[in-house]
């Protein structure tokens, strides 16, 4: 049986609104929602680190190594272009601090609390204690 053939007998709007089903389905599922505001927060804490690096971090490394322009204005000239390795190393010590950043919250911060979690298990729930107290009876009733 061709499935396209069997898709065709299915109605245009019924098939719309199948697939507007799935669609919502997936998209207000927890992880879905979950992994949107992760992404949203993590754009704004790279903009956050982006500013840190360009307006407070380079500025204070151009102080150290003159120039005119600070890091912006470091260049390299080959034959008539110019080549601004200022911006670049700019980048790079943006992706350094954010990769740094991330390692210390994911890996440090995160890997204590899960240590932590780990350490000392959930109390027994009220059903827990009944099923092992039923249990103990009914060894006692054997023996």
């Amino acid at each position: 049986m061709n499935p396209l053939k069997s898709m065709g007998s299915i109605d245009p709007a019924r098939r719309a609104l199948s697939l507007l089903e799935e669609f919502k389905n997936f998209a207000l599922k927890g992880n879905v929602i979950d992994l949107a505001v992760g992404v949203i927060i993590g754009a704004a804490f790279g903009k956050i680190v982006d500013s840190l690096v360009k307006q407070i971090i380079m500025p204070l490394v151009s102080l150290l190594v003159p120039g005119e322009q600070g890091y912006l204005g470091w260049k390299v000239v080959v034959g008539a272009k110019e080549v601004p390795y200022g911006l670049f190393i700019g980048e790079v010590v943006n992706f350094v601090i954010v990769a740094f950043v991330l390692y210390f919250f994911i890996v440090k911060f995160l890997g204590l609390v899960m240590k932590a979690k780990q350490a000392t298990p959930p109390p027994p729930s009220k059903q827990e204690t009944l099923l092992a107290e039923i249990r103990d009876l009914l060894k006692a009733q054997r023996a």
